[in-house]
């Protein structure tokens, strides 16, 4: 469905829509396994996989972090060979960070197991409950294109 003007306040639970998207938040979270890849890690090598190779101070920007912390943390998955700095074909000046067939592994692994984690969880739920979670999902996905990955870093909440 797709609305031509936004929904009143009033006519719409946003503040209970907020707390249930805070807590699926904090659910995704908790279903990843211990792993050697941080949260901010993680985000960043998944940033590369779905966007290709960026500049550093483009990543710290997607990411949310200041270009020091991005340089840590590049530094630190180039260590692990999760992600080589190449320079910018068009711009021999330029470095610019790509994930590694390592590094899409990495991701790929986390994923499967936090795949396999859920599919244990949605196991509990009833069929009705399962089928409303699918039934979301298109209104999700847009909910989530609404804000594009490669927002500024200060128009990030704390």
């Amino acid at each position: 469905m797709h609305l031509s003007a936004p929904v009143p306040a009033h006519d719409f639970p946003t503040d209970e829509v907020t707390s249930a998207l805070e807590r699926l938040t904090r659910f995704v979270l908790r279903l990843s396994t211990r792993s050697d890849l941080s949260l901010t890690s993680a985000a960043t090598l998944a940033t590369l996989e779905r966007s290709g190779p960026l500049r550093l101070t483009e990543l710290a920007t997607r990411e949310g972090v200041t270009q020091p912390a991005m340089t840590q943390i590049v530094s630190r998955l180039q260590e692990a060979g999760l992600v080589v700095r190449a320079g910018d074909p068009e711009d021999k000046r330029v470095v610019q960070v790509h994930i590694t067939e390592a590094g899409s592994a990495a991701l790929a692994e986390r994923r499967e197991a936090r795949a396999a984690r859920l599919a244990e969880l949605l196991g509990r739920l009833d069929a009705d409950q399962r089928a409303g979670l699918v039934a979301a999902l298109p209104a999700i996905d847009t909910l989530t294109r609404l804000v594009p990955d490669d927002r500024p870093a200060a128009h990030r909440a704390p």
